[in-house]
């Protein structure tokens, strides 16, 4: 049993998401599926820190590095973490500009990169730097995980994501759920590999990638 402390999702003054909270037992029972019991993740577009919090409290032997490009969120993102020693300070990371993060002192790379929610909430140039981004700072068979609404060809979109893509592009015209196929293009094109989808709860899905060994 460990003795840190729960997550604490609800902090006064914290911004909190509801979509957040209702989806991190999942999002944690996917991450325990694809990951050992020790593992280095980096988190891109942390957001609040409910992912961060409730993942790391649950699975100490992983050290987790959360990012964001929000100035706000990198205030909540600590705030929200205090007490828990496997997360790292919060760092900024623009993933199409910045210097992704390496293992400060640690030979090899992260065990996966990890995303909850990003590539529909963001241009389209964020999906390309992703993949590139990932194939660089994994170790040999780490993971690139992602989460969220996809368009699947040949498969029906539920009417909660159809309604969810127009408010996204009526919002942002460079927003919208992006197609799987395209993911997956992108993700050869770095040089990932395929390694399936996961139905999730709320039409979404959980997608695996690996760079090979």
């Amino acid at each position: 049993m460990s003795d840190r402390p729960p997550p604490q999702p609800d902090l006064p003054g914290l911004a909190f998401s509801e979509a957040a909270a209702r989806n991190r037992d999942p999002i944690l029972a996917q991450l325990r599926a694809h990951l050992p019991p020790e593992a280095a993740v980096l988190e891109l577009a942390s957001g609040t820190g409910q992912h961060a919090a409730h993942v790391a409290a649950a699975c100490p032997g992983w050290f987790w590095q959360p990012t964001d490009v929000d100035a706000g969120a990198l205030q909540t993102i600590p705030a929200r973490c205090a007490g828990l020693p496997n997360v790292a300070p919060a760092q900024r990371l623009d993933v199409c500009r910045d210097p992704w993060p390496g293992l400060e002192g640690q030979t090899g790379g992260w065990t996966a990169v990890f995303a909850a929610n990003l590539v529909h909430i963001s241009p389209w140039a964020v999906t390309p730097a992703l993949m590139q981004g990932a194939a660089r700072v994994l170790a040999p068979g780490g993971w690139l995980l992602l989460y969220g609404p996809f368009v699947v060809d040949g498969e029906p979109l539920a009417a909660s994501n159809a309604a969810f893509d127009a408010s996204l592009r009526a919002r942002d015209p460079a927003w919208g759920l992006r197609r799987l196929a395209d993911l997956q293009a992108q993700a050869d094109a770095a040089g990932l590999q395929w390694h399936g989808r996961q139905v999730m709860p709320a039409n979404n899905l959980f997608l695996a990638w690996r760079r090979p060994h």
